[in-house]
């Protein structure tokens, strides 16, 4: 299934009842939900001004063609009398998830009408520059964060009840009537994280470029660290078990807020479908329920997310307590893999890697199987079942050398994919990272095929985050430096204050929904520079 085919089954699936996965099924679910329920943290309130007044000004040398040019300092919106027609676009400094609140009073003849205000939030410039209608993307119009406000009494003190996810709010005066002007005074954002103050900064000895990346990590993660480990908190708003993953593995080098971790594993463990597959994302409103969509390999990677916990942790109870969810998970995915030794998902099926239409994913699920079987070795050790640790290894000893015989081609050395024998970074990478490659190899298929020119790419930050860890696996440190550098320092340099869901740096207008303006731009599974 690709990109397009699931944003369609998912707007179909949007309209569904929801599923009969409210509640947990069973006892040991509840329990598990009642442990994900008591590690629910308080989100901390952080008051934030406006940093001053901007207007967008159009620019084709910036990436997505807009920049915010300063125009004056934040008093000059209160020193402002505004009437119909009238904006303004006030910018807070930085980016972050949380509530609005001003004052506004009228001043003319008499109030004689009420005020309609139009309110529209933005992460980036191009948001509150850009019309958003007619909107032509294929999630919800819902997502784009614009509201317009009636106010029939004024002075009155507004508290915006939605959260939002931005840098920039633009305001305009849709209507008053022509004998009075309002004035917005105490505009003050409040953001909100779980995240309890940042890390410290990198040493100045390290690059200005590379710090300014760690910076814009921390950022875009603690801006995503609400009650769960949230995707995107302007869009999707929601735990998914990738982005989880990944999530996970810089707040042990960042936050070490370990409890959301353990809460966001509970929460999946607790939400099987009904032959204990694992869903691939979590809501937690109007109370914690399992999300619709079933993605293949990141019901595999539960098992890297659960190993990573321990061993920063120590916390090996919890892993065992897990351990039955991560063996179901691997015995399920067995049964896709064919008297060949090779894995082959179901049709209709979701395997995800990365958004990318182009991607041949067989290879890259081949690796990523192999490499949650390895996770699942060593946890199977820990938890007293070397029954399942022998059987996993014969597994993984069968599907290598069964991969090497499909996937390796010799002549080329590198890694090839579908009947088209498609070469692509992912494949590299997750033959890399299974051990499917050895290290010499891995690090010859990674340097051949990231110098291809019509080698598939990745799409998003997600696979770019395992193309890099791959590179370190197998001694590549000077590459998967250079790596950081060029994406994560391209979005730097593009203004990116918190790290985006999709970037492509030949194609600013590249949106698995159809627009731009829907695209997360601060997004969980960006936020890996500060732990790579």
């Amino acid at each position: 299934m690709n990109r397009r085919q699931f944003v369609q089954a998912a707007a179909c699936a949007a309209g569904a009842p929801l599923l009969a996965a409210a509640s947990p099924a069973t006892s040991k679910e509840q329990e598990w939900l009642a442990i994900a329920e008591s590690l629910k943290p308080r989100l901390l309130p952080t008051p934030v001004t406006p940093d001053g007044i901007v207007q967008m000004a159009a620019d084709p040398a910036q990436f997505l063609h807009w920049r915010a040019d300063r125009v004056s300092p934040p008093e000059a919106l209160s020193q402002r009398l505004l009437r119909r027609g009238d904006s303004a676009i006030v910018d807070f400094g930085r980016h972050l998830t949380g509530h609005l609140s001003f004052s506004i009073a009228g001043e003319g003849r008499g109030i004689d009408a009420p005020a309609r205000l139009k309110l529209t939030f933005g992460e980036v410039p191009a948001e509150v520059a850009q019309p958003f209608d007619p909107y032509h993307g294929g999630l919800g119009r819902a997502w784009l964060q614009d509201e317009v406000i009636n106010l029939d009494v004024l002075p009155a003190a507004i508290e915006m009840p939605r959260r939002y996810a931005f840098r920039y709010l633009k305001l305009e005066v849709v209507d008053t009537s022509p004998n009075y002007a309002v004035r917005i005074g105490s505009m003050k954002a409040t953001a909100l994280s779980s995240a309890a103050g940042d890390p410290p900064p990198l040493p100045e000895a390290v690059p200005a470029l590379l710090r300014q990346i760690d910076k814009v990590s921390i950022a875009t993660l603690r801006d995503c660290m609400q009650t769960v480990f949230e995707d995107g908190p302007k869009r999707d708003r929601r735990l998914w078990i990738g982005d989880l993953r990944l999530q996970a593995l810089t707040n042990y080098a960042t936050f070490r807020a370990n409890d959301l971790v353990k809460r966001c594993l509970y929460l999946f463990a607790a939400f099987p479908r009904e032959d204990g597959l694992l869903p691939a994302c979590v809501f937690e409103d109007p109370q914690p329920h399992r999300g619709h969509e079933y993605i293949i390999d990141y019901a595999a990677l539960y098992a890297a997310a659960v190993l990573d916990y321990a061993k920063a942790t120590g916390d090996w109870n919890t892993a065992a307590d897990l351990w039955p969810v991560v063996r179901k998970q691997m015995d399920l995915l067995s049964a896709y893999v064919g008297s060949d030794g090779i894995f082959a998902a179901p049709a209709r099926s979701w395997v995800f890697i990365d958004w990318s239409d182009a991607l041949d994913r067989a290879a890259a699920m081949q690796g990523t199987y192999v490499y949650s079987l390895r996770q699942a070795v060593e946890l199977a050790r820990h938890c007293g079942a070397p029954g399942e640790a022998a059987k996993y290894q014969q597994s993984i000893a069968h599907m290598t050398t069964a991969a090497r015989g499909a996937f390796y081609d010799s002549s080329r050395q590198v890694f090839v994919s579908g009947p088209k024998r498609q070469v692509s970074w992912a494949s590299q990478a997750w033959m890399a990272l299974s051990g499917i490659a050895t290290a010499e190899e891995a690090a010859k298929a990674l340097r051949i095929a990231t110098a291809q020119t019509d080698a598939v790419r990745p799409g998003a930050p997600y696979l770019y985050h395992y193309v890099a860890e791959a590179m370190l696996g197998c001694g590549m440190k000077l590459e998967a430096k250079q790596l950081v550098e060029t994406y994560w320092g391209g979005m730097v340099k593009a203004g990116a204050d918190t790290f985006w869901e999709v970037y492509d740096p030949s194609n600013a207008g590249l949106s698995p929904y159809g627009s731009v303006l829907v695209n997360s731009y601060c997004h969980a599974w960006s936020c890996t520079p500060a732990y790579l």
